[in-house]
C-alpha cells in the first residue's frame, strides 16, 4: 500500500528544497490558513509539480502486482487531508483527477473526511476509504472519540457506506494496540465495529499485539477482507477430448468484503502424460460475503490423451499464472492446487 505525502511536520520532511525555493516569497505562501499546511495548495505550482509526481508514478506503476492500493493524498501533513474542505472546487477536482486518471487498474482509497472529495471521486469510478485512528475510544477527549463520534457519522455523510462493495477499506491504529490495552479499551468492540465497516486490511504500525489479545485478533483475521470456502463442486466424471467439461460450484465468502483483485479461477487436469490448465471467466470481485454460485463449461483440448486425470482447482495470480490464494478448506497441495477428485478422458464410443 502506498501514500505519497506532499510533506510531513518536521524540518526533515518538508517539500523538496527546489519547490521551497520556487515558491519562496510569494504572497500566497504567507499566512497559511491551515496549521497543517506547509505550502498553499491553491498555488498553481502545487498542482503542476505535485500532480505531475502522482501522474508519473501512475504511468510507471499502475497495475503493478506488488501495488495493493494507492492512498489518495492531496493536501495536509502526511497527506492526511487537513484543510481539504477549504480547497476550491477546481483545485480539489484537479488534484483528485491526478489519481483517478493515473491509476485505472490499481484500487484507490480516500480519507474518510471530505464529502465533496468522496462524492466527486465516486461519480467517476469506484474508490474505497481509509482512516488513521481505529481504536480511539476517548484518547483525545473524555466526551468524544473517533470510534463513536466521528467514523459512524462521517461514513454516512461522505456517502461511502456501500463503497466496500467495489473498493477496499483499510484502517490504521490510533497509537498502537498496546496503548488500547493500557487504556482499558474494549478490543472486541473495536474489532466488531471495524468488521461492520467491512475492513479488508489493518496497519498496526509494526507494533506487537498484546499477548492476551491474540485470540481476539485471530478471530479478527478470519473475518477481515475475504475468506473463500468451497462448499460444493460437481463435474462430469467422463469427458471426451475436445468436448465440454461441465461443472457447478458453491462458494461461501466467510469474510466481510469481496476480493478486489482479478485472480483467476482455474481447473487443472493432470496425469503422468499431460497437464492441462483451464481458465474460467469467474469474476471473484463480485463474490460478496455469503453464498456465491459459479457454474460453467470448459472445452478440453482435442489432443488431450485419454486416461485417468486428477482434477484440481486453484485461484491464480494473473501475472504468474500460479496459485496465489489459499482457501479456508483442507486439501491444498504443496503446489497450491486443491485436489477435487478424478476424471476420465475418453473418446465417445461410435
Amino acid at each position: 500500500m502506498l501514500r505519497i505525502a506532499p510533506y510531513g511536520t518536521g524540518a526533515d520532511n518538508d517539500v523538496p528544497e527546489w519547490y521551497r525555493a520556487l515558491v519562496a516569497g510569494q504572497d500566497i505562501e504567507k499566512n497559511l490558513p491551515v496549521e497543517k499546511w506547509r505550502v498553499h495548495p491553491e498555488n498553481p505550482l502545487y498542482l503542476r509539480h505535485f500532480g505531475a509526481l502522482i501522474r508519473s508514478f501512475g504511468a510507471q506503476y499502475d497495475g503493478h502486482p506488488d501495488l495493493e492500493l494507492v492512498d489518495v493524498s492531496i493536501v495536509g501533513a502526511w497527506g492526511e487531508g487537513a484543510g481539504a474542505e477549504n480547497l476550491t472546487e477546481p483545485t480539489r477536482q484537479a488534484l483528485l483527477d491526478c489519481y483517478l486518471d493515473s491509476f485505472p487498474r490499481t484500487p484507490l482509497v480516500l480519507q474518510l473526511q471530505d464529502p465533496k472529495a468522496t462524492r466527486y471521486a465516486l461519480a467517476k469510478r469506484p474508490v474505497g476509504w481509509r482512516v488513521d485512528c481505529l481504536g480511539d475510544l476517548g484518547g483525545f477527549s473524555p466526551t468524544w472519540s473517533h470510534m463513536n463520534d466521528y467514523y459512524p457519522q462521517t461514513l454516512i455523510q461522505t456517502g461511502m457506506q456501500e463503497a466496500w462493495r467495489r473498493a477496499p477499506v483499510t484502517m490504521e491504529a490510533c497509537w498502537v494496540m498496546q496503548h488500547w490495552r493500557d487504556q482499558g479499551w474494549d478490543i472486541d468492540h473495536i474489532i466488531d465495529e471495524s468488521l461492520k465497516w467491512h475492513i479488508s486490511s489493518f496497519n498496526a504500525k509494526s507494533s506487537p499485539v498484546p499477548p492476551e489479545w491474540w485470540p481476539q485478533v485471530n478471530r479478527w483475521l478470519k473475518r477481515m477482507g475475504y475468506r473463500f470456502v468451497l462448499r460444493k463442486f460437481t463435474y462430469s466424471a467422463v469427458v471426451g477430448p475436445g468436448e465440454k467439461l461441465s461443472f457447478t460450484s458453491w462458494w461461501d465468502n466467510r469474510g466481510v468484503a469481496p476480493c478486489y483483485r482479478k485472480f483467476a479461477l482455474a481447473l487443472r487436469l493432470r496425469s503422468e502424460q499431460r497437464t492441462e490448465v483451464l481458465l474460467t471467466d469467474a469474476d471473484l470481485t463480485s463474490w460478496l460475503p455469503g453464498d456465491n454460485l459459479f457454474d460453467g463449461t470448459q472445452i478440453l483440448s482435442a489432443t488431450l490423451p485419454g486416461g485417468e486425470y486428477e482434477l484440481g482447482l486453484g485461484l491464480l495470480d494473473p501475472q504468474t499464472q500460479q496459485p496465489k490464494v489459499a482457501l479456508a478448506i483442507e486439501g491444498r497441495g504443496p503446489d497450491g492446487w486443491y485436489r477435487l477428485g478424478n476424471i476420465r478422458v475418453e473418446a465417445p464410443r461410435r
